[in-house]
């Protein structure tokens, strides 16, 4: 069977995503993805995926579309008919990830409109699934959809390990500077409600220097320069990362005794790695959205917690962890 998985973004949601093509893998299934290009670099040298497909829905917010839009919708379609999907998956719940599942040609699965973000997209579902009361995860959601048709769960947490066999040679070369052992500390996020602050994050790191000895190292993603130089400057000896790209940011990851951030990408990406994190959530559901393997601590509302109750559970968490 060929199983085509529509999760076009984010990067935390395409990683909550990979178990259903493990699973879908190791029951003998051909395995295409449909995913944004911005977050392609997640998916890239995953043995379990055949084909990755680029969207680039970002250009069909403009009206009216370009020559070079339609170009590109055409040309993603050519793509999916060509994979020629026995069935596709709407992992996402938007209009536009329904329609790109529409556009594969192959009968679709999604979630059920009371389950979607954009309830009135599941009329292009085929079959809309209602993931059971016990599914409060976005993993354990995702995976209610190949458990629908049929597709037994074999890998439920998700496993980003393979992107440490991509090169990446200038992480190489800054992980090696760094004194261990050292904690990666993530001031920015996708808004900023979902941010804890720079203050904050400078009194957790200087705790655990004086208690563990841990190396501060601030890391960033996109945007998110200002926040990092400034948490930079008040840690004294702390590391600014590079911006890496994402088998870069693995790479750091990977070498860290705690990954200490808010709901972003870079936090999942360091829990898929096994890395133990301490996840700092306020606006969103960490019941639904939080770390989901390894050896976590989940604070649910960063503002109400005192900097005392997070130094105890990232203690906790290096004391538990691997």
């Amino acid at each position: 069977m060929k199983l085509l998985i529509v999760r076009l973004s984010a990067m935390g949601d395409v990683i909550h995503a990979l178990p259903l093509a493990a699973s879908a893998k190791a029951d003998g299934a051909t395995v295409g993805w449909v995913v944004e290009k911005a977050f392609a670099g997640v998916l890239e040298g995953n043995p379990n995926c055949e084909r990755i497909l680029l969207a680039d829905t970002r250009a069909w917010r403009h009206r009216p579309l370009s020559p070079a839009t339609w170009r590109g919708l055409a040309a993603l379609r050519a793509q999916m008919l060509g994979f020629a999907p026995d069935l596709t998956l709407d992992a996402q719940g938007l209009w536009k990830s329904a329609v790109v599942a529409r556009a594969a040609g192959a009968p679709v699965v999604g979630f059920a409109a009371a389950a979607r973000r954009e309830p009135a997209s599941a009329v292009l579902c085929g079959m809309g699934v209602t993931p059971g009361a016990g599914a409060r995860h976005v993993v354990d959601r995702n995976l209610a959809l190949l458990e629908a048709v049929g597709i037994p769960v074999s890998s439920r947490a998700p496993d980003a390990a393979y992107l440490l066999a991509r090169p990446s040679p200038d992480a190489d070369a800054f992980v090696a500077t760094l004194p261990r052992p050292y904690a990666v500390f993530h001031p920015g996020a996708g808004r900023a409600d979902k941010t804890w602050g720079e203050d904050r994050y400078a009194a957790l790191a200087a705790a655990l220097r004086a208690r563990r000895g841990l190396t501060a190292v601030v890391s960033w993603g996109p945007g998110d320069a200002e926040r990092a130089e400034r948490l930079t400057a008040l840690v004294p000896g702390a590391f600014r990362a590079p911006l890496f790209d994402v088998p870069g940011l693995a790479r750091l990851c990977a070498g860290a005794r705690l990954f200490a951030a808010g709901d972003t990408g870079p936090l999942h990406l360091a829990d898929a790695l096994g890395t133990p994190t301490l996840a700092l959530f306020g606006p969103t559901d960490p019941e639904r959205n939080g770390p989901y393997r390894g050896a976590r601590g989940i604070v649910a509302n960063m503002r109400g917690a005192s900097d005392e109750d997070v130094l105890r559970l990232a203690e906790s968490v290096l004391s538990h962890g691997p």
